[in-house]
């Protein structure tokens, strides 16, 4: 399974960037796929998910009504629409799959089967 992420780059605060991924070997309409984020020093945080099979979603609630995950099972990848950003919102970004979660695992990483590699994001003040 490879997980391809891509769309980082450098963006004044208030502005937008979508991160895209693409997967390769993986059974996607079924996997639940998400974004998570890290700091230097910190644990990855999810920041957005949503299982397969029906699309329940989880944001952590610092990119609630900013941020907007979806899937295109046709072309194997999960978007990350990041609106409004912030200088705070300056990490990697890493997308995940995995299994099928219970709700309240969603924004847990205890689901994560793969790992894309980070793509970096940086907001501008």
């Amino acid at each position: 399974v490879q997980l391809q992420a891509s769309g980082g780059g450098l963006v004044q605060a208030g502005g937008s960037l979508r991160l895209s991924c693409v997967s390769s070997g993986l059974s996607f309409s079924r996997s639940t796929l998400g974004w998570f984020r890290q700091a230097p020093e910190k644990e990855r945080e999810a920041v957005a998910v949503i299982r397969g099979n029906g699309g329940a979603t989880y944001y952590a609630p610092s990119v609630k009504g900013r941020f907007a995950i979806s899937r295109d099972n046709a072309k194997n990848t999960v978007y990350l629409q990041m609106d409004i950003l912030r200088p705070e919102d300056t990490v990697v970004y890493y997308c995940a799959a995995g299994s099928h979660p219970i709700i309240s695992m969603m924004g847990t990483n205890a689901w994560v089967r793969y790992w894309g590699q980070g793509t970096q994001v940086t907001v501008s003040s």
